[in-house]
């Protein structure tokens, strides 16, 4: 009698293996920790954002508008001094400055929520001020943290990785109003506490993908910046168009829901460029078969 044939489950144990081997290339990979670096920027521009809870820093705790103008004065000045976040990189490793980032992003966040919420006795403006200055400048540190090691990993085509990290800081603001609106409808006192986790969370959960990667420039890669590029163009349109619609209409909270949907699809379509690219790499070194 002829042995039975074991083909067939041969050749399912060996796509198996390339399965995971596939999934662990990406996990290991240069390119995914060019798609973290997006989720941070894109969650790191709360700087940006502090005109959509002003007014609850401005009734709630009685400040004038002069007070209000100092406060934004000390954030702006926070976010423009980022020598010690690139002085501190210089001699650490890259979870050191995200992980500082992190922790001051969510001090401040969290002291300005408990603040308007009346659930500490109200600051003194210098407090506030302090506050502010602290979490604007906690955005140097993951900017730093993030740009600095994608230039390293990528130094043949850092000026477009430079180009797009500083383009998802832009539409931050926007990206992160629309979550918050279809989680929290127009409860801004909220929206304090999502910036204060959010960022925090993402910079902990990912703080071992940003790290130095030792790899040889291969062929075609800037076409993989460029897809990344036509999807965050797509994104910033997307953006604009719902801004001008929510200018004219009233969204209702579904509506909100599914615009973020939406936004949340694009934010992360670029990782499937990731694994194409991961693919290829592991194509080239004969680990998957042809597709």
């Amino acid at each position: 009698m002829r042995a039975p044939d074991h083909g067939g489950g041969s050749a399912s144990i060996r796509s198996w293996v390339d399965i995971k081997g596939l999934v662990l290339q990406v996990l290991t990979g240069r390119w995914l920790m060019v798609f973290v670096s997006f989720l941070m920027m894109v969650t790191a521009g709360a700087s940006y954002m502090f005109g959509l809870y002003s007014n609850d820093i401005k009734f709630v705790l009685g400040y004038d508008q002069t007070t209000l103008n100092v406060i934004s004065f000390f954030k702006d000045l926070g976010a423009n001094v980022g020598i010690l976040s690139g002085l501190i990189n210089e001699v650490t490793p890259p979870w050191v400055v995200l992980s500082i980032g992190a922790v001051l992003n969510f001090f401040r966040h969290f002291m300005i929520w408990l603040a308007i919420t009346q659930k500490i006795p109200k600051p003194r403006v210098w407090h506030m001020c302090l506050y502010m200055s602290i979490g604007a400048n906690s955005h140097t540190f993951t900017n730093t943290g993030a740009l600095v090691t994608c230039v390293k990993n990528f130094p043949e085509s850092r000026g477009v990785v430079l180009g797009l990290l500083k383009g998802y800081t832009g539409i931050s603001a926007a990206v992160i109003s629309q979550l918050y609106h279809a989680a929290y409808g127009d409860d801004t006192k909220s929206f304090t506490l999502v910036v204060a986790w959010l960022p925090t969370a993402l910079s902990l959960v990912f703080i071992g993908t940003i790290r130095i990667i030792k790899a040889s420039r291969r062929p075609n890669e800037l076409r993989a910046f460029y897809n990344f590029l036509y999807i965050s163009l797509g994104l910033a349109a997307l953006l604009l168009i719902i801004i001008v619609v929510e200018k004219r209409f009233r969204f209702s909270q579904s509506q909100y829901v599914g615009s973020a949907a939406v936004v949340l699809f694009l934010l992360f379509l670029p990782l499937a460029v990731v694994i194409m690219e991961e693919y290829k790499v592991g194509r080239a070194r004969d680990r998957y078969p042809r597709i």
